[in-house]
């Protein structure tokens, strides 16, 4: 039994009850479960609560489907001794903010990776009672973590990074999840300090890339969300074995979240609890980290080459993709014979459901507005030098990249429009994508490799 007497968990927003709750349909990737007669009356108003070894297997399947996620209100307390461990080079300033904001820890262990100024880091150190670990030389973020994490005696570490503030009810509600034996990370969500004066920080208040929005989620690759960063989490000691890949200057959170789901852990992913993070505004500064967050990319892509593709389409959705991009009333005509053909083809794998059919076109339909989407994230994110190169020979190009930037915006800024006026929020959007696929240029270039770039055709199998 995974999850304990008196858990609830809820079915996932996107998932459809189907046949008076004979089935459920949805998950990543998306499957068919058919309940049997005597499951069926225990999910209950999409929740099924744990209350015997029968409710509990249902709850554990359901999680493991990614078509529900544990309700973090209904697991118990847990006061499991726990250790932060803060990586850190130079920045006292948000060090000693951090450490203030710091309760209930058993122990605090600061890594300096050799700072420019160690004596000012270690001052903030002894001013909190934390124990510091001085590096000789710089290891990057992984190593730094590996090293705190060599010290760690208690069965839970907290990783933090130095420009995190934590909520005095952060790590307690994260560690409800531990409850679940499964469950070997977990992550908050990641949100601004306080309202931006600058036009780029309120930008980065309500799209930061640490900021994985405000749903629950079971990490696991090509999901709504794909990984969780370490700049705030809490680990089982025991599961993160040897630790991070100190290898990785860039992307060793996902690869540690993926390796941990290889492995059969959890990792999951809890909007409740909430870590502040000091956003970068300088525009340089911000730039660049972004383009850094890009550069990780063929990193991942040596070590998950099937998992690190920046689109992922069905064969069906490929061709309506690029029969839209044709710009042809002709092949506009076979994109639509395309959508309806694989809607009636799902229908079909769905039959004997009454609602077969158009289940089937509905799901057909939001296949297709998700390639169109990963299509135009193509075009303005991970392949924009492309984008430029072809806007200069063809007309078709141009009209693509233009209709992509303009649809995007103007759905992005009805979403939140992040206290921007739509000028400047379009402004930090482009460059937020040009960074970013700068960033994955710069290192399938560096590396010779397109693995980065290539998108994956997935065939989606009978379940």
């Amino acid at each position: 039994m995974s999850l304990p007497i008196g858990a609830v968990v809820r079915l996932e927003r996107h998932v459809r009850v189907l046949d008076g709750g004979a089935a459920l349909l949805g998950g990543h990737p998306m499957r068919l479960l058919r309940l049997a007669p005597r499951a069926r009356p225990l999910v209950t108003d999409r929740t099924v609560l744990v209350r015997d070894a029968a409710t509990a297997a249902l709850a554990d399947r359901l999680v493991d489907a990614g078509l529900a996620d544990p309700v973090v209100g209904t697991l118990p307390d847990r006061d499991d001794p726990w250790t932060l461990v803060v990586p850190v080079r130079d920045r006292p300033g948000p060090l000693d903010r951090l450490l203030a904001s710091v309760h209930g820890a058993s122990e605090v262990i600061v890594v300096d990776d050799a700072s420019a100024d160690p004596a000012a880091v270690a001052a903030v150190a002894r001013r909190h009672g934390a124990r510091l670990v001085a590096l000789p030389e710089n290891l990057g973020p992984a190593g730094a973590r590996n090293a705190g994490l060599a010290e760690v005696a208690t069965p839970v570490v907290v990783f933090c990074d130095s420009d995190i503030v934590l909520d005095p009810d952060t790590v307690p509600l994260l560690l409800r999840h531990l409850a679940d034996p499964r469950v070997a990370v977990v992550a908050p969500r990641i949100a601004g300090l306080g309202a931006s004066p600058s036009w780029l920080g309120r930008y980065e208040d309500t799209r930061s890339s640490l900021d994985l929005g405000e749903h629950p989620a079971q990490v696991r690759p090509r999901s709504p969300v794909a990984w969780v960063t370490t700049a705030c989490v809490v680990a089982r000691r025991e599961a993160l074995t040897d630790g991070f890949d100190a290898s990785l200057r860039v992307g060793e959170d996902v690869d540690l979240g993926w390796r941990l789901t290889a492995a059969g852990h959890r990792v999951r992913y809890e909007p409740a609890a909430v870590a502040r993070h000091e956003h970068r505004e300088r525009p340089a500064d911000w730039f660049l980290r972004k383009a850094v967050y890009g550069s990780g990319a063929q990193g991942l892509a040596d070590r998950h080459p099937a998992h690190i593709a920046p689109a992922v389409l069905a064969p069906w959705s490929a061709a309506f993709l690029a029969l839209v991009a044709v710009q042809r009333r002709w092949s506009l005509a076979a994109a639509g014979v395309v959508l309806v053909g694989s809607g009636l083809r799902i229908g079909r794998r769905l039959a004997p459901l009454p609602q077969a059919p158009a289940v089937g076109l509905r799901l057909a339909a939001t296949g297709g507005v998700s390639a169109l989407a990963q299509g135009m994230a193509l075009l303005l994110r991970h392949w924009w030098p492309a984008a430029v190169v072809a806007c200069l020979v063809s007309r078709r190009a141009r009209r693509a990249v233009l209709v992509a930037a303009v649809v995007d915006v103007a759905l992005e800024y009805r979403r939140d429009p992040a206290h921007l006026d739509p000028l400047r929020f379009a402004l930090a959007r482009r460059l937020d994508d040009l960074a970013y696929g700068a960033g994955v240029w710069w290192s399938a270039l560096r590396a010779r490799s397109t693995a980065a770039l290539r998108p994956a055709i997935v065939r989606t199998t009978r379940r």
